[in-house]
């Protein structure tokens, strides 16, 4: 039966746009309603275009689409916050691109990505209010993320026997915190203090909208980083184009 045609509107954030030709623009959207999904933005790069200002990176509003059979095609969009200030700040907008590229990687057309969405704009939030550190921003984001995608590390007990309140090495190979009895199964396995256990917990288990409420020790966020970093590796396994301008910063 042959599909027929029809204008949606969607919800969400603007993951990347690559010119199209002399004047279009194809824009990926992660929305609220069918997931990540690609339109075509036709004139957007025309100066007396109506799109004009509404398909850039990190724009976060309501998409009016006209669905085709095979694609979709932007008419229309409502622009809620444009996070105008991560383009000011070099340092902010390199780790912007970086969680956006993440998102854009990870997620799927007509899934249900709706959590995600919801960090990666809490996340947006938080790197232009600055009230924590990008380093310890880009540490929760990356382990909150590898949760939503249904990998969270065990970091209540240790992974190999259940033991509780023992002092703990991570492995993100084992799949979480490990006992001094069962540390020796994981070649990955790092020392981690007791407030990094606490850190990892609340990561795991707070839901979005509270997540980037606690700061920590420069040791503390050193441990984070490497267990954040091992998740990564191990469960999502790609090297990201944007992480090359955060290594030169």
């Amino acid at each position: 039966m042959k599909k027929v045609s029809q204008t949606i509107t969607v919800t969400g954030m603007i993951l990347s746009a690559l010119p199209i030709g002399e004047y279009d623009k194809r824009v990926v959207i992660l929305s609220r309603e069918r997931g990540k999904i690609s339109a075509f933005a036709k004139g957007a790069r025309r100066p007396n275009s109506m799109l004009v200002g509404t398909t850039s990176p990190f724009l976060f509003g309501t998409f009016t689409l006209y669905e085709g059979r095979s694609s979709y095609t932007m008419q229309q969009a409502e622009i809620q916050n444009y996070f105008g200030e991560l383009r000011t700040d070099i340092e902010a907008v390199s780790y912007g691109f970086y969680f956006l590229e993440f998102a854009e990687y990870v997620t799927r057309e007509n899934n249900d990505e709706t959590e995600i969405l919801k960090l990666l704009y809490q996340t947006m939030r938080i790197v232009v209010k600055r009230s924590i550190s990008l380093s310890l921003i880009r540490c929760i984001f990356e382990l909150k993320m590898i949760c939503l995608e249904g990998e969270a590390p065990q970091v209540f007990s240790c992974v190999g026997c259940g033991k509780q309140g023992e002092p703990y090495w991570f492995s993100a190979a084992k799949g979480g915190l490990l006992c001094r009895d069962c540390v020796s199964k994981a070649s990955d396995a790092r020392r981690v203090g007791q407030s990094t256990v606490y850190a990892l917990a609340f990561i795991v288990a707070t839901p979005v909208e509270k997540l980037y409420t606690f700061t920590v020790t420069e040791k503390v966020l050193e441990e984070l980083k490497q267990s954040a970093k091992r998740c990564v590796d191990v469960y999502i396994g790609h090297t990201f184009r944007s992480l090359e301008m955060l290594e030169f910063l």
